[in-house]
């Protein structure tokens, strides 16, 4: 139950030193394959890929990134059986209830984006007792999307926004005025996106904030994706030449023609 010390100085080559994500999402699929390779039941899978949001949430706070949001639920898990939806609320239930005092012994903020009205009484108390209980800590914030899907987070944002500006037509509305009304709003958007299980698609995860994020695709299930493997997508991002829509930040000198 998260029982490490996020103090630990990790050595890393000099470029990840130099570029290192501050934020970073990570998209866990492969869960329920990884059950079936070995022959076991989905909630095995889950639960595997619940000890491992761990050992990652430990790597992220050593290496001193800043923030990790993690895809839990999305709004298209409904459409799962309804056993294994019992068996992710029923994951989501016990990281709640068992993990706070350890997240807060670590320096762990952890918060909740997404619809949370959408799950039953009992666990939106545990979500907003955990927020609470976590909101002072300044280590690492572990953001849990629950209940969520990108295209819903724009939209609520929009009607946020018009709920505080009655009145206002819309074309008043801008790209600046609607951004404190997203789910991320507080934090600086991801650098890096990590998709485990070999997919490459963004799934509806945060679609507004990951406009010029970079994309990190691995065959590795969630349940096999480890610190090293971690440490393989952060040498990977170090060498992306972040632009932003600008001109490249490659220096001129580096930069061969094919004639040369």
């Amino acid at each position: 139950m998260l029982c490490v010390t996020f103090y630990r100085v990790i050595s890393l080559p000099l470029t990840m030193q130099s570029a290192m994500p501050q934020h970073i999402a990570i998209i866990m699929d492969g869960n329920r394959r990884w059950a079936s390779a070995r022959g076991l039941p989905k909630a095995v899978g889950h639960g595997a890929g619940s000890r491992r949001v761990r050992a990652i949430v430990q790597a992220c706070a050593e290496r001193g990134i800043s923030h990790l949001t993690l895809f839990a639920f999305s709004t298209e898990n409904w459409r799962r059986p309804l056993d294994e939806v019992s068996s992710l609320i029923g994951l989501l239930t016990r990281y709640l209830q068992k993990e706070i005092g350890n997240l807060n012994a670590q320096g762990v903020r952890l918060r909740v984006i997404g619809d949370t009205s959408g799950f039953d009484q009992r666990v939106q108390a545990l979500v907003r007792d955990a927020q609470t209980s976590t909101d002072h800590n300044r280590n690492i914030t572990l953001t849990l999307a629950l209940n969520y899907g990108g295209r819903w987070d724009m939209l609520q944002a929009v009607k946020a926004w018009q709920l505080a500006h009655p009145g206002q037509s819309a074309d008043t509305l801008s790209e600046a005025a609607l951004e404190p009304y997203l789910q991320m709003a507080d934090a600086p958007p991801p650098d890096l996106m990590i998709r485990t299980g070999g997919e490459s698609r963004m799934s509806n995860f945060m679609l507004w904030q990951m406009a010029y994020t970079e994309l990190y695709f691995t065959d590795l299930l969630w349940p096999e994706f480890t610190p090293h493997a971690l440490d393989q997508a952060i040498v990977w991002f170090a060498k992306r030449d972040r632009r932003f829509g600008g001109e490249s930040t490659v220096p001129a000198t580096t930069i061969k023609s094919k004639a040369s």
